[in-house]
Formats: C-alpha cells, sequence, structure tokens
C-alpha cells in the first residue's frame, strides 16, 4: 500500500495540483441573466383601478392591485373548503407531480455525481494468482520452485486537473439543468392546481346552465298550461298551442347535451385529482359556493421573469447551453492526466507481516498531457454546435417572456370584459324577465297574442344564460390571472430557500474560481 516515502509524496503532490486547478482558467463564456423588459405595464391602456359591478352576487367590482403579492395558495380566495380539499389530495395523487419530483431527484444526483470528477479515484485491487514456471527456463527468483501463489495488492490514484474549466462548465451546466427541473415541478404544481380550478369553475357554470334550463322549461310548461285553457275557451288557436308545444320540446332537447358535459366535466376533475373516472369526488361545485375574489393583486412587469415557473425554467436551459459552449472549448485543449500506483506483492505463504514487509513494495508516478492536432474539425464544429444551442436557447426564453406578458395581459382585458359584460346581461336579464312577465299576465287576460309571449320567452332564456356564462367567466378569467403571474410559489412553505432567490445560479464556493 502506500507507505512508502515517495507514495506518499505522490499523493500530496496530486492534492497540491488538485487545489492548483480549481483555482484556474474557465474557459467558455460566463453566464449573464437576460435583462427584464423595461415596460411598465402589461396592457396597452393603463389598468384602472377596478372593473365595472352589477347587481348580483358575482357582480363586485374587483380591485386590480399593481405591485401587490400573489398567496401561495391562492385558491383559496375562491373561499371554498371543498376545493381547498380537493386541491390538497390532488397534489398527494397526481401522477404528474410524483414524475416532476422523481425527475428533479434525477437531475439533482447527476450534478452530484458530476462534482465527483473533481476529485482524485482511488481503485484499490488485490490480486491471487497461481502459476508454474517452465522447467526449461529460469527458476523463480529466490524460490527455485516450479510452482508458486503470487499475491498482489495495490492502491491507485489517478486524477484529470481541471485546467480550463471543462469539469466546472460541465457541472454548472448540471446545475442549471437541476434547476431547470426544479422549475418544471414548480410548472407541475401550477398546471395541476390551475387546471383543477378551472374544471371545478366549468362544473360550476354547467351546473348553473343546467338551472337556468330547467327554470326556461319550468317557464314554457306553465306558459302551456296557460294555452291549452285559453284553447279550451276558444281564445286561442291549434297553431299557437303546437307552438308552444314545440318550443318546450327545443328547450327540454337543450338539457340532454348540458348533462353530458357535466358528466365529462367530473370524470376530467377525477382525474386531475388522481383518480378514475369511476370514483369522482363528492363535493359538488356550484356558483353560489365560490366566492368572486375580489382583490387581486398584480405584480409588477419587471417581478414576472422572477415568478413564472416556465420562464424560470428557460433561464436554467439557456444558461445549461451557455456551459456547454464551455465545456466544448475546454474538449479543444490540452487534456493533463496524472497517476500514481502503490502497492506490494509476495510470493506464498501469504501474510500480514510479508506482504507489507521490506521488498515487496512497488509504486510509479505518471503523467501525460494530450493534445489533438487532427480530427477534421470535429471539435471546432462541436463548440459551434454548442454556440448555436446557445442562440436557440435564447431566442425560446425570449418568446417564453413574451408569451407570459401576452398570457398576463389577456388576462387582465378578459377581467376588465367580463365586468362589463356581466354588468350588461344583467340589465338585459332584468328586462327580458319583466318583459316575460307582462306577456305572461296579459296573455292569461287574453289581452296578447301568442307570439308576443314566444319572442318574450326566448329573450328570456338567452339572457338568463348570457348572465349564467358571465359570471362563470369571472371567476374562470380570475383563475387564469392568478395562473398567468405565476401561481405564487415563492410564498409557499415548501419552497426551498434556493428556489425562492433572485440570484443566479452559482457553484457551491469550494469550486468558484
Amino acid at each position: 500500500m502506500l507507505r512508502h516515502p515517495n507514495t506518499r509524496l505522490t499523493a500530496t503532490v496530486l492534492l497540491a495540483v488538485a487545489v492548483q486547478a480549481l483555482a484556474g482558467c474557465t474557459v467558455g463564456p460566463d453566464f449573464e441573466r437576460p435583462e427584464a423588459p423595461t415596460t411598465d405595464r402589461f396592457t396597452a391602456d393603463p389598468l384602472p383601478a377596478a372593473t365595472a359591478s352589477a347587481p348580483v352576487e358575482k357582480g363586485q367590482a374587483q380591485l386590480l392591485l399593481a405591485g401587490r403579492d400573489l398567496p401561495g395558495e391562492w385558491w383559496q380566495l375562491f373561499h371554498s373548503p371543498a376545493l381547498d380539499a380537493l386541491i390538497k389530495d390532488a397534489i398527494k395523487a397526481s401522477p404528474n407531480i410524483k414524475a416532476a419530483e422523481a425527475s428533479l431527484r434525477q437531475a439533482r444526483e447527476m450534478r452530484l455525481a458530476g462534482e465527483g470528477a473533481f476529485f482524485p479515484l482511488v481503485q484499490g485491487g488485490f490480486n491471487a494468482t497461481r502459476a508454474k514456471t517452465p522447467a526449461t527456463l529460469a527458476s523463480v527468483p529466490s524460490t527455485n520452485i516450479l510452482y508458486y501463489n503470487q499475491y498482489t495488492a495495490q492502491l491507485s490514484v489517478s486524477y484529470v486537473p481541471d485546467v480550463f474549466g471543462g469539469t466546472r462548465r460541465t457541472v454548472e451546466g448540471l446545475l442549471a439543468q437541476e434547476e431547470a427541473q426544479r422549475f418544471q415541478l414548480e410548472a407541475a404544481y401550477l398546471t395541476l392546481t390551475s387546471g383543477l380550478i378551472a374544471a371545478t369553475l366549468g362544473e360550476a357554470g354547467l351546473r348553473g346552465q343546467i338551472t337556468a334550463t330547467k327554470e326556461i322549461i319550468r317557464i314554457q310548461r306553465d306558459s302551456l298550461d296557460i294555452l291549452r285553457r285559453q284553447f279550451a275557451l276558444g281564445h286561442v288557436a291549434g297553431q299557437d298551442l303546437a307552438a308552444q308545444e314545440a318550443a318546450l320540446a327545443q328547450a327540454e332537447a337543450t338539457l340532454p347535451p348540458l348533462e353530458k358535459q357535466l358528466a365529462q366535466q367530473r370524470d376530467l376533475i377525477a382525474v386531475l385529482a388522481g383518480r378514475v373516472p369511476s370514483d369522482q369526488p363528492a363535493a359538488k361545485f356550484e356558483l353560489a359556493s365560490l366566492q368572486l375574489p375580489q382583490d387581486l393583486p398584480v405584480s409588477l412587469p419587471s417581478s414576472l421573469i422572477e415568478q413564472r415557473p416556465d420562464i424560470r425554467a428557460a433561464e436554467a436551459n439557456l444558461h445549461a447551453a451557455s456551459a456547454a459552449i464551455g465545456v466544448a472549448v475546454a474538449a479543444r485543449l490540452p487534456q493533463i492526466t496524472l497517476n500514481a500506483t502503490g502497492g506490494s506483492t509476495v510470493l506464498s505463504p501469504l501474510t500480514i507481516a510479508s506482504l507489507f514487509g521490506p521488498g515487496s513494495s512497488f509504486w510509479s508516478i505518471a503523467a501525460g498531457a494530450t493534445q489533438t492536432l487532427f480530427d477534421a474539425g470535429t471539435l471546432l464544429h462541436k463548440q459551434r454546435a454548442a454556440e448555436a444551442v446557445f442562440e436557440q436557447a435564447g431566442a425560446q426564453y425570449k418568446q417564453t417572456v413574451l408569451t407570459a406578458f401576452q398570457n398576463v395581459a389577456d388576462s387582465l382585458e378578459a377581467l376588465k370584459a367580463d365586468a362589463d359584460a356581466l354588468k350588461a346581461a344583467v340589465a338585459s336579464e332584468t328586462a327580458a324577465k319583466k318583459s316575460l312577465d307582462i306577456a305572461r299576465r296579459q296573455l292569461q287576460l287574453g289581452a296578447v297574442h301568442y307570439l308576443a309571449l314566444l319572442n318574450a320567452e326566448n329573450s328570456y332564456q338567452t339572457a338568463l344564460n348570457v348572465r349564467i356564462q358571465a359570471e362563470a367567466a369571472r371567476l374562470a378569467d380570475t383563475a387564469a390571472l392568478f395562473q398567468a403571474l405565476g401561481g405564487g410559489w415563492w410564498n409557499r412553505n415548501d419552497v426551498a430557500p434556493q428556489a425562492k432567490s433572485e440570484g443566479v445560479l452559482s457553484l457551491p464556493a469550494f469550486l468558484v474560481p
């Protein structure tokens, strides 16, 4: 083993070279974070302080609070315990979340494995050999026997000094890939929670439409009863009675498609919650069970690039591509290797004293440098390919940022339009209901033609459905805004401080040149 003074000297030299290498140069570009867009708002026009209001349950004005931070569990703003419980269970059961967590663990282990290249590789070995020397040749030294056993124990140390920083760039790239996977996990959380909320809001909207359709069917049945009495008295023609029966049948025909959509929506919710469709959650979601959030935090545009998981993942991918250029440059420079071997070999009988006794030790020290002289441009083209990948990652990052800003702008515009649409829908529904009530009273008195009643019924049916859809749209677009702003993951208690940091990726302190 390494007990000879020269072998101990070898270990010391290797350690000194390792430390020297870590302090060497690092080829390739140093990554710089892209600058945030300089715009001070998301939409073309400045945001209003609040949206319009309407005199219905979901008609409250929503305050747009610029610069306000998002809560980590933003879905609690809808004040639905059933929704909170469903999301909590879904996060635990989601296969997509588990897959993203496994990918993050893999990336972390690959980075830790890559850091092993900073240290010497030490290998120990023991060999036992049974051999026979031909009698026609010289006898085995010091034993003069033909048959013998030989035992060898040795320790080998090999090291590749990171003189030009290729290993550091490799680990830098692995660290960036780990960061990308961390934000892919956050993106999976956001996709799951926002998708589940959108599904439950869709269920609530469908239930509202079904309730409204049943109300329309009830009204038309009542009108049909009135017409039947009027027909028996000879006040209306049979054609009018048949027209009302047709209108009722048409209203009833709109109910099965809505019930089909509701059943499929429930299947979607079950799958998002990590269940099979036959094991649907017990909770039923109605518009009345969900509150419209009134205080809406709107992050500053400069903060969006820190908050959106997809932007942070794209930035990490850009960082990894930058590090890959340094790896490609280092591959074109001389590759230095250091090796040392020390050990002991003895013939039988094998004892500890004989294995490490005087005269049995051996050692060797070797150093080498390899420089590619001709490879038909292979390494040069690999470097250029890495540079092209970096340009590609930069373009993808920019597109991700633009898309994120568009998502926020679209959500803000939708919220303003939704509030205006609900206000108009409420006014339309109120007028249509008033017109329908007048027409029905006049019909009972025989003071109005049937066509006036039919028109009033159709107007009310349309206005009622539009109002319900407008209420559901306000809830859905509110959830879309929280998703577009990043979902507040940085305020969750289970997020590590490193992931919350706004700083760039950095190597461990002992690896910084």
